[in-house]
């Protein structure tokens, strides 16, 4: 089970943190990562980490403003936002596979906490 926290209303330019608790099966070896939706536009990747950390993956449009972490002792994986543009209002998902992927073949989704960010 993954369950998404963190999310909310802020400005343009502002920061998020957030969290995405992991239990069970995926609580154990996975790699972890953030994909987001916004209103009638297609899930798309945003941040992937392996379950050592050691390979970390962005996609473009938010490298050097997200960062994903992840502390395996608390089976929780974060992404921290900063610079936040309005382009990034979407519903944010963390997922779990044994791969660590980029693509939406991951086997494991949470429910998604809503991001909104204000011009």
């Amino acid at each position: 089970q993954l369950v998404e926290s963190g999310g909310g209303l802020v400005q343009a330019g502002g920061s998020l943190r957030l969290s995405c608790a992991a239990s069970g099966r995926t609580g154990s070896s996975y790699a972890m990562g953030w994909f987001r939706q916004a209103p009638g536009k297609e899930r798309e990747f945003v941040a992937a980490i392996s379950w050592s950390g050691g390979r970390i993956y962005y996609e473009d449009s938010v490298k050097g403003r997200f960062t994903i972490s992840r502390d395996n002792a608390k089976n929780t994986v974060y992404l921290q936002m900063n610079s936040l543009k309005p382009e990034d209002t979407a519903v944010y998902y963390c997922a779990a596979d044994r791969l660590v992927l980029t693509d939406l073949r991951y086997t494991y989704w949470g429910q998604g906490t809503q991001v909104t960010v204000s011009s």
